[in-house]
C-alpha cells in the first residue's frame, strides 16, 4: 500500500466520516486502502469468509455523489466496515461459518445490515467466526481458524482472535477494517474485543433487531458494534440501533444520542465491584488490570462500592442449558429440505436425508450443542434442567436489579485470562466454556455491557475491563468505558507480521 493508504487505515469511524464530510479525502480513497489492506491480511488471518471489494466501492460512490450534491450525509458516511457472516446480506452468501449454509445467498437484507446502508456505511466483506456463533475461539468455523494479529512477546505461535466475533475482532484491531458488526449471546462481542485491544459493546437486549441474524439463542442474541475506540462504538451503535416492528422482542424506544452525550466525568457516580468476580487462583495479571480500572474510575469522580451478585456462581451451568436449549431448537429449520446443504444418499428416504445432511453440515461444537439442548429440553429432563436454569436466571437478573439500587455501573474484567493459543482449549469444551465466566451474567440479564482495553499483560497481549450497566443505559456504560479509555492510554497494536 502507499503511504497515503496507510494513513486512511490508521483512522476510525469518527476520524473517517468527518474525513468524507470536509473533503479532506473521499470516501473511495478509503475503501480503496481497506480494500488493498483486507485482501493483503487474508491470506495470513483468514478474518473474512468472503471479500466484496466492488460492495465497497458502490456504496462509497453514492457517498461521494451524495456530498457533492450537498445532500445531508449518513451517520457512518463514507465508512467501510466488516460484517459478521451471521447477518443476512441481500445477494451476498451468508453462512453463519457452515457447511450446511455454504452456498445460501438471501433475498432479503438483515435489519442491522440495512441501516448501516442506509447511514452510508460499505461492505468490506463477510467476517468469519465460530459456527453458528457457537464457541470462544474462531476454531469452530467450516472455513477455518482465523488467527489473531497479534503474537506473545518472543513467540510466534498463532494465537485465537476470541468468539465468536473472532473474524470481526481480527479485522479492526489488525487495522484492515475501522469497525465491524459483532454478536454477542454469551460475551461474544466483549471476550474478542478484550483478547485483541480494541472495544466492543452488547446493548440492552432489543436494542438492536434480530431481524436476519442467524439464530443461536433467540433469548440472548444482541448485535453490536466493535471498534478501536468507544467513541466510534458509539456512532456505529446510533446507526444500528433502533424498533424494528419484524422482531417482536424489538424495544419501541427511541435512539439515544450517544456520541453527543459521551461524557467522561464520572463526579456523582457510583461504580460497584461484584466481590463475587475476584475469584481464588485469578490470572495477576487480570487482577492488576482491575485494580487499575478500580483507580481510574475513582480518578474520574466515581465513588466505588463493594457488591453482592450471590448467584454469580450458577451463571455459567445456566447458560450452557439455557443456549443450547435454544439453538436445539432453533437449528432445527436446516434439514435439507428448503435451502443450504443436502445430502441424499443413494437410496435414502426422508429421515436418512435428514441425518446425513445434518451430520454433513454440522461441525462437532455445534452438535455437541444440539445434544445437550435436546436432552435438557426432552421428557423427563426438562423441568430437572431446563426449568431450574430459567429460575437460576431470574436470580441472576435479580441480583444485578438489587446492585442497580445502590450503583450507576458495574466494573470486572472482560476474561480470565489474556489470549490463548489455538488448540491449547480446543480438545477440552469445559476449560473453553470456563472462558465466559465474567461475560455470561450481563447476557442471562439482557443488561447492556462493554469491554475496552485496559494495558497488557506479562506477555504483551491485550487485557480487557467490562463495564455492565441498567437496562437501556447503553450511555452510562459508554460514559464509563470513556473514563478508562482516557486513563489508560491504550496504544498497543499488534507489530504487522502479515
Amino acid at each position: 500500500m502507499s503511504k497515503t493508504d496507510n494513513a486512511l487505515t490508521e483512522l476510525g469511524v469518527a476520524a473517517i466520516r468527518d474525513g468524507v464530510a470536509s473533503g479532506t479525502f473521499t470516501a473511495a480513497e478509503v475503501a480503496a486502502a481497506f480494500n488493498t489492506a483486507a485482501a493483503e491480511a487474508q491470506g495470513a488471518l483468514n478474518a473474512f469468509i468472503k471479500l466484496t471489494p466492488e460492495k465497497a466501492l458502490e456504496a462509497a460512490a453514492k457517498v461521494d455523489a451524495a456530498r457533492a450534491a450537498g445532500q445531508p450525509l449518513g451517520k457512518m458516511a463514507g465508512v467501510p466496515i466488516g460484517m459478521k457472516d451471521l447477518f443476512a446480506t441481500c445477494g451476498t452468501e451468508t453462512t453463519a461459518a457452515s457447511k450446511i449454509l455454504e452456498g445460501f445467498v438471501p433475498p432479503y437484507e438483515s435489519t442491522v445490515s440495512q441501516k448501516l446502508w442506509d447511514a452510508g456505511a460499505g461492505m468490506l466483506g463477510k467476517l468469519n467466526l465460530d459456527q453458528f456463533a457457537m464457541g470462544s475461539s474462531n476454531e469452530t468455523s467450516a472455513f477455518g481458524n482465523v488467527i489473531s494479529p497479534w503474537r506473545r512477546e518472543g513467540s510466534t505461535a498463532e494465537l485465537a482472535p476470541g468468539g465468536s466475533s473472532g473474524g470481526s475482532s481480527a479485522a479492526v484491531s489488525a487495522r484492515i477494517a475501522p469497525a465491524a458488526t459483532g454478536t454477542d449471546t454469551g460475551g461474544s462481542i466483549r471476550q474478542p474485543a478484550a483478547f485483541t485491544g480494541i472495544s466492543g459493546i452488547k446493548p440492552t437486549y432489543g436494542r438492536c433487531s434480530r431481524w436476519g441474524i442467524v439464530a443461536f439463542a433467540s433469548s440472548l442474541d444482541q448485535a453490536g458494534p466493535m471498534a478501536r475506540d468507544v467513541r466510534d462504538c458509539a456512532i456505529m451503535l446510533e446507526a444500528m440501533a433502533g424498533f424494528d416492528p419484524k422482531d417482536s422482542t424489538s424495544l419501541n424506544m427511541p435512539v439515544p444520542a450517544w456520541e453527543t452525550s459521551l461524557n467522561a466525568d464520572l463526579r456523582g457516580k457510583k461504580v460497584g465491584i461484584p466481590r463475587e468476580y475476584r475469584m481464588d487462583g485469578m490470572d495477576a495479571d487480570v487482577a492488576r488490570a482491575w485494580d487499575d480500572g478500580i483507580a481510574w474510575l475513582k480518578d474520574a469522580g466515581a465513588e466505588i462500592v463493594d457488591i453482592n451478585l450471590a448467584h454469580t456462581k450458577y451463571a455459567l451451568p445456566a447458560y450452557y442449558i439455557i443456549a443450547p436449549a435454544e439453538a436445539s431448537s432453533n437449528l432445527a429449520r436446516y434439514d435439507g429440505v428448503r435451502y443450504g446443504l443436502r445430502d441424499l444418499p443413494q437410496g435414502a428416504g426422508l429421515q436418512d436425508m435428514y441425518a446425513a445432511t445434518r451430520a454433513a453440515g454440522f461441525g462437532a461444537e455445534v452438535r455437541r450443542r444440539i445434544l445437550i439442548g435436546t436432552y435438557v429440553l426432552s421428557a423427563g429432563f426438562y423441568d430437572a434442567y431446563y426449568t431450574q436454569a430459567q429460575k437460576v436466571r431470574t436470580l441472576i437478573s435479580r441480583d444485578f436489579m438489587d446492585a442497580f439500587q445502590t450503583v450507576d455501573v458495574i466494573l470486572a474484567p472482560t476474561a480470565p485470562t489474556a489470549a490463548f493459543g489455538l488448540g491449547e482449549m480446543v480438545s477440552d469444551p469445559l476449560a473453553m466454556y470456563l472462558n465466559d465466566v465474567f461475560a455470561v451474567p450481563a447476557s442471562l440479564a439482557g443488561l447492556p455491557a462493554m469491554s475496552v482495553p485496559a494495558g497488557l499483560d506479562r506477555q504483551g497481549l491485550p487485557l480487557g475491563l467490562q463495564l455492565i450497566g441498567r437496562p437501556f443505559d447503553e450511555q452510562g456504560v459508554l460514559d464509563a468505558g470513556l473514563a478508562i479509555e482516557s486513563r489508560a492510554g491504550f496504544t498497543a497494536r499488534p507489530a504487522k507480521w502479515w
